[in-house]
């Protein structure tokens, strides 16, 4: 086995044409997620399945599945009932945890918690807290919210967590500076497609992935 970030898709490769963002190589790098935050950290993981990744990619599979032809790009999967509302809570799960990641890079001294709850501040958080107050939908949303800042309260240290990314059961740790480029190009990957997709969904008027102030 190699340094984690190498054993998974990086979003960085994901190929993106005039077609759009490719649904099956997309959905490979989105599976990382799920396991990177598997291997650093037990409640992450459980919250990205509860309410990411593992709730919605499974509905933007089957669309593709289905009607492959059809389902080539994310702009082409987001066309169809259930489809279209897991893609984009996929989206905004995979937005939360894009922007974690990109300020624990951005402040190397900053504890992983609150990394992670400025993360979910400016993703996640409006639109939790932006449904009716008396609503069913509201009621859901607001308990989302309860169960992302209880599980982010779990965070590891930030040591831990780096120096699992960086761990080589085969051989030496991965070098912090290689680490932070193919973290930062993970990002960087990860945030052209949600910025893209961000756009798309605007356009459309298919609903949104940041929650407008």
């Amino acid at each position: 086995m190699a340094p984690f970030l190498e054993t998974v898709k990086s979003f960085k490769d994901v190929p993106i044409t005039d077609d759009g963002v490719n649904t099956v190589e997309f959905l490979e790098a989105g599976d990382g997620v799920v396991r990177m935050l598997s291997a650093i950290q037990r409640n992450l993981p459980s919250l990205m399945s509860a309410v990411g990744s593992g709730a919605f990619s499974p509905k933007v599979r089957e669309r593709h599945n289905a009607t492959p032809s059809q389902s080539g790009t994310l702009e082409k999967s987001n066309k169809v009932g259930s489809a279209t509302e897991g893609l984009m809570w996929l989206l905004r799960s995979l937005a939360f945890t894009g922007k974690s990641l990109q300020q624990a890079q951005s402040n190397p001294s900053e504890d992983l918690k609150v990394a992670f709850t400025k993360g979910y501040n400016v993703t996640l958080g409006p639109i939790h807290r932006g449904s009716g107050i008396f609503s069913i939908q509201g009621a859901i949303m607001r308990a989302a919210g309860l169960m992302f800042n209880t599980a982010i309260g779990y965070c590891p240290p930030r040591k831990s967590f780096y120096e699992k990314l960086a761990a080589n059961p085969n051989g030496e740790p991965c070098p912090q500076e290689v680490l932070d480029k193919q973290l930062n190009d993970w990002i960087t990957g990860l945030d052209t497609i949600i910025t893209r997709m961000d756009k798309f969904y605007t356009k459309g008027k298919h609903g949104e992935i940041f929650k407008s102030a």
